[in-house]
């Protein structure tokens, strides 16, 4: 799963990865094998389906593509060389470029998947399994398969994290935990290496059951009962600890509806054992969250937030189903996910065109009159407006989860997707508002998508008065509840930047919410409230009962550590040992390590940050936030130098980062180095061109020695931003200069602040 670093926080980054040691478990793994003579139905379904064929030794019955010295352009801007596919006996192999630059034989060792495509792994010597770029295209010959094809054309590069053998394709970290069973990374930070294993390679029958030891006791045990006794227990009482039934047992009609109602809600443990793999999140320990019946025992799920979803929670990257599901008015009626696929062989348990008709009455939803496309026509068919497609990998179509209903008029004031010309290609979203409108003129579907206005705003250049009414907005989703928790959640994240009487208050409400995403959001959504505020509201969640919320409290009030009494230091320590030693976990990363010298920089142990932040930069050099925290640890012991130094070593490291140049400018300006300064910000807005923040201090930068490029600086930095302060910046040098372009500055400022802003810069121009 991705990792998704997060901000700059008072000085040093803020990067909420958390991960931590688990406890392991009781029972013992028995393997699948051991299912067969007892639920070999359920074997044989599973058998061939995506879960048996996650991950599959290499070898004639596994391999999908084309082996028989087949070959394919690197599409590289250095070499025109061909990658070739062959095999050496009954093994397979690769001829590829590797990161020294030059064309290697590898052997592929093991196939990821297999259905739209498949991907093919090498393993190292030192334990590594990695990803080759290329991947097999199993569809039919006709729908454009039976090819092989460049996943990452644009990851040619070894400094850059998609190329194949670097993290950002890295089996042990990024992906065993969710394509096989029972799974330990086994990294050893002394020799950097991995023994990575597992009781079976694939996702067999224990990944979501659990293991199967004690059950197989009770199997055993349990021969002389009768076979209705046997059926009639639930799975806990068969030496199972996971409850995987429906959440509803009985559906009704009741009160004239069109949709079938819960007689009762009794939640299982069903979607939170799917949600382990089908979610984009950063696992955070090795506990065992369905026994602790809370997701952030062993994940942080990511929430709604730009990265990966649209602001109205419609799916961008890939957010593997959970994000989206918990969205759903489908997930707050207790759907679960065997409501409508198999388990087994993971396909859906219905034709596709009658399976919503489950719950929604037929009588009313297939018919013309709600779906408004002719009969049998794709329109017809629920999930084509209500679950749009996105495809991810080239090839891979994967439909949306959170079932919303298409909002034409919402892409064409904040331009979210829509979803109708998904199917209509030729039209635009003023058409389908026209068709939607028409259809349906009392519709409240946008009135009950109020907060995408919201979510979308705060991505804007805005004035302190249109913050505050954004804060506000956020205050108010956060604490009303008959919007999704999810979306709650992240309405208190993106308080972050935002901190008033407003966000204080629904930020102290959350942290007391059932939710635990929500108590997760108000964490981030405090990280720059004042510091005293900040430890009141947030300290009584270092005991929270989840571990992802205490220790996300615990990073977060860390910041304090100077300001705080001794007592205070005693009430954080337990939480912040066990976020500090839980780091270990994924040693293999540089956020681990960065993390940790975050920590002890807070804590004013500034050899110790240093010692963390350089084995970070050892384990993973292209990850451009651990040169950014060590450099602004050595600025602040006033070792401006080594600041420079190991920036100017990140951005060789990292070329396309554009964060480390603009850092090694800054460092520059601290030595008054204002040429220098200059060439490294140039960079710094060629990389990010539509940073507005980055041309707004480049501008600044060239007064004294380059004032017409200044001035275009901050100009573009105002074009990008329409941000008043970046002009304001602009008339105030030009004015400073006395140019004769001020006053035409005056005149486009003048509309945006008050008149005595006006008045004191032309008296100033004037003396």
């Amino acid at each position: 799963m991705t990792k998704s670093p997060k901000n700059i926080y008072l000085g040093l980054l803020f990067l909420v990865l958390n991960t931590f040691i688990g406890q392991s478990f009781a029972q013992s793994f028995v393997g699948s094998k051991a299912c067969i003579s007892c639920h070999e139905k359920a074997y044989q379904d599973w058998q061939g389906s995506h879960h048996d064929m996650s991950m599959k030794h290499a070898d004639s019955k596994s391999v999908l593509g084309d082996f028989n010295n087949a070959t394919l352009a690197y599409q590289d801007k250095t070499s025109e060389k061909l990658s070739t596919f062959f095999k050496k006996g009954t093994q397979f192999w690769a001829n590829i470029k590797g990161d020294d630059g030059k064309f290697h034989d590898y052997q592929i060792k093991y196939t990821f998947g297999y259905e739209p495509l498949q991907q093919y792994m090498v393993e190292f010597d030192d334990g590594r399994v990695q990803l080759i770029p290329f991947a097999w295209d199993s569809r039919a010959k006709e729908e454009g398969g039976q090819r092989w094809f460049n996943l990452y054309p644009d990851m040619t590069e070894k400094h850059q994290e998609f190329f194949w053998t670097n993290t950002g394709q890295n089996w042990n970290y990024m992906c065993a935990d969710c394509h096989s069973t029972n799974v330990d990374k086994n990294f050893d930070i002394k020799t950097d290496t991995y023994n990575t294993t597992f009781s079976e390679i694939n996702v067999a029958c224990e990944s979501c059951h659990g293991a199967a030891s004690e059950h197989l006791i009770w199997a055993k045990e349990s021969k002389n009962k009768s076979e209705k006794t046997n059926k009639s227990m639930p799975l806990n009482d068969k030496g199972f600890t996971r409850d995987l039934s429906k959440s509803v047992q009985n559906w009704q009609v009741k009160d004239n509806n069109k949709t079938l109602t819960p007689k009762s809600i009794e939640h299982s443990q069903q979607v939170l054992v799917c949600a382990q793999c089908h979610s984009r999140r950063t696992q955070v320990s090795n506990n065992d969250h369905v026994k602790g019946n809370a997701f952030g025992e062993r994940y942080l799920l990511d929430l709604i937030s730009s990265t990966n979803y649209h602001p109205d929670g419609q799916v961008y990257n890939e957010d593997f189903v959970y994000g989206s599901f918990l969205q759903s008015k489908m997930y707050k009626n207790g759907v679960v996910c065997t409501d409508c696929h198999n388990p087994h062989t993971a396909e859906l348990k219905l034709p596709i065109e009658t399976l919503c008709l489950q719950c929604h009455q037929s009588d009313n939803y297939a018919s013309t009159q709600h779906h408004k496309h002719p009969e049998n026509s794709t329109g017809a068919q629920c999930v084509n407006c209500h679950m749009p497609e996105t495809t991810y990998m080239k090839i891979d179509a994967r439909r949306d989860h959170g079932f919303h209903i298409p909002t034409p008029n919402l892409t064409q004031k904040l331009g979210t997707p829509d979803t109708c010309l998904s199917c209509h290609d030729d039209k635009d979203s003023q058409w389908s508002s026209s068709k939607v409108n028409a259809w349906y003129p009392n519709s409240s579907v946008e009135a009950e998508k109020d907060f995408v206005a919201v979510f979308s705003a705060i991505n804007l250049a805005l004035n302190e008065q249109q913050l505050q009414g954004v804060s506000s907005e956020l205050s108010r989703i956060a604490q009303t509840t008959s919007y999704a928790g999810i979306i709650r959640a992240s309405a208190l994240t993106k308080m972050a930047s935002i901190s008033n009487t407003n966000t204080i208050i629904a930020i102290a409400r959350a942290v007391k919410n059932p939710d635990e995403n929500i108590r997760l959001g108000a964490i981030e959504g405090a990280q720059n409230m004042a510091g005293a505020e900040k430890w009141r509201i947030l300290s009584p969640l270092l005991k929270d009962k989840v571990l992802a919320v205490r220790v996300n409290a615990a990073f977060a009030l860390t910041s304090l550590w100077q300001n705080l009494s001794a007592p205070q230091k005693e009430q954080l320590t337990p939480a912040l040992n066990e976020y500090i030693a839980s780091q270990q976990f994924n040693n293999d990363r540089s956020f681990s390590h960065s993390n940790r010298g975050i920590i002890a920089a807070y804590q004013g142990q500034y050899d110790q940050a240093i010692k963390a932040f350089k084995q970070g930069i050892a384990i993973e050099k292209h990850f451009a936030r651990t040169y950014l925290n060590l450099s602004q640890v050595y600025y602040q012991r006033g070792e401006n130098q080594k600041s420079i130094e190991i920036l100017q070593q990140g951005k060789s490291a990292n070329p396309d980062d554009a964060s480390l140049p603009y850092n090694l400018g800054l460092a520059y300006i601290r030595v008054k180095d204002k040429v220098k300064a200059a060439q490294a910000l140039a960079i710094a807005t060629q990389l990010a061109p539509q940073n507005s923040h980055y041309f707004y201090v480049y501008g600044l930068s060239l007064e004294q020695h380059k004032p017409s490029a200044a001035y275009g600086a901050l100009y573009q930095a105002f074009q990008l931003s329409n941000n008043p302060q970046h002009l304001y910046a602009l008339c105030d040098m030009q004015v400073r200069h006395k140019s004769g372009l001020a006053k035409q500055c005056f005149a486009q400022l003048a509309p945006l602040v008050p008149s005595n802003v006006i008045q004191t810069l032309r008296q100033q121009l004037n003396q």
